[in-house]
């Protein structure tokens, strides 16, 4: 087995469990932030996408999956508008969007050699990243980060009075 197929076994994990988290949402709980400008599932999805487009497809393979149209939609570091505040794309087509570039990522990441893997992978702007150095880090990093946002839809669950889930 190939540190890619780790990686990407890995990556496919953390996204079952996203998936189970995700099952039984229906209607107003894909848009339930539980205050002003904090995370709903709606964006935690579209956001999942677009993180992974740039982790793995952007910083690793230097192309993108997605464009500009649908991640304008999931800025980083500002407060997350409301559904009332923001035309987002709707659960259907977002879910759509982030189970292609899901199988997309696996394919790339279970093909990804050591060597590459051992490469720099920088951040934003050429800048080097603050969570990693190189693009075994990205490519772990992406799985840590959706753990990250399960860990916000296991919340928001709870607060829709939806079951503990294991």
């Amino acid at each position: 087995m190939t540190l890619g197929h780790v990686l990407s076994a890995q990556l496919d994990g953390t996204r079952d469990w996203t998936l189970r988290l995700l099952a039984d949402l229906e209607g107003d709980d894909w848009v339930f932030q539980p205050a002003p400008g904090l995370a709903h599932p709606l964006w935690i999805c579209g956001h999942l996408a677009a993180s992974q487009n740039v982790l793995i497809h952007q910083r690793c393979l230097g192309r993108s999956l997605l464009d500009a149209s649908f991640t304008a939609h999931y800025p980083i570091g500002e407060p997350v508008k409301s559904s009332a505040e923001h035309g987002y794309p709707d659960a259907r087509h977002i879910r759509q969007v982030m189970d292609e570039v899901h199988r997309e990522t696996l394919e790339a990441v279970r093909g990804l050699s050591d060597a590459l893997l051992a490469e720099p992978a920088w951040g934003k702007d050429g800048a080097p990243h603050p969570h990693y150095r190189d693009k075994l880090g990205a490519v772990s990093h992406c799985a840590r980060h959706e753990a990250f946002h399960a860990g916000q839809l296991a919340l928001i669950r709870r607060l829709r009075g939806k079951p503990f889930l294991r």
